[in-house]
């Protein structure tokens, strides 16, 4: 008996010291910071998406008023400005970077609105099959960037409260040097309003 304990003790002492690492945030740490990063290459993946589909602006402005062609103009400025910022996963901690990114994000949002506001306005261009094409594809895409933001925000907060909350704060700050990830905050000025299409007539 007495042997087949002393056999036995270094196997129970290894179980018992993979549990403690295990509990000391050895594996959730990483595992919780790759998840929040894989979740907030989706949300660039929504922008790019949303991005690549702009350029079918132009068919439906080559029909449309100075007034469209205006705020086309607003909007393919504000999208060179937003693709021009990019965020890698070590940013994901400067405030100040992820803020600028969700600014030049929400200038776009704010001038895809205008636009489709402004056809909406007329109801000629409403039955045309380019602007109903368009105006399913920004609200796919608006639809998709907040599920993804969603989900990022989600997976951050998973983080946080891990790297933040014990045992796993043990291994977040010995081991890992861990710190806390920024959540994504878009940014549309006025977004709860709706346009005031007598501003754009």
């Amino acid at each position: 008996m007495i042997a087949t304990l002393r056999r036995l003790g270094p196997a129970v002492l290894a179980a018992y010291a993979s549990l403690a690492l295990a509990s000391c945030g050895i594996n959730s740490v990483p595992t919780a910071e790759e998840n929040a990063k894989a979740k907030w290459a989706d949300v660039q993946n929504a922008y790019d998406r949303r991005a690549q589909a702009l350029p079918n602006l132009a068919a439906v402005a080559n029909s449309a008023s100075e007034q469209e062609r205006g705020i086309l103009t607003d909007v393919i400025e504000a999208r060179a400005r937003a693709t021009s910022i990019q965020i890698s996963t070590d940013d994901l901690d400067d405030p100040a970077k992820m803020q600028e990114y969700a600014a030049a994000q929400g200038q776009l949002s704010q001038g895809l609105g205008r636009l489709l506001a402004s056809f909406e306005a007329y109801p000629q261009l409403q039955s045309i099959v380019n602007y109903q094409m368009l105006q399913s594809q920004v609200e796919g895409s608006e639809n998709r960037i907040n599920i993804a933001i969603r989900d990022y925000n989600e997976a951050v907060r998973q983080y946080n409260t891990t790297i933040r909350t014990f045992p796993d704060i043990i291994g977040a700050k010995i081991i890992h040097g861990a710190q806390p990830i920024e959540p994504f905050e878009a940014v549309t000025p006025d977004a709860e309003l709706a346009p005031d299409l007598s501003e754009m007539l």
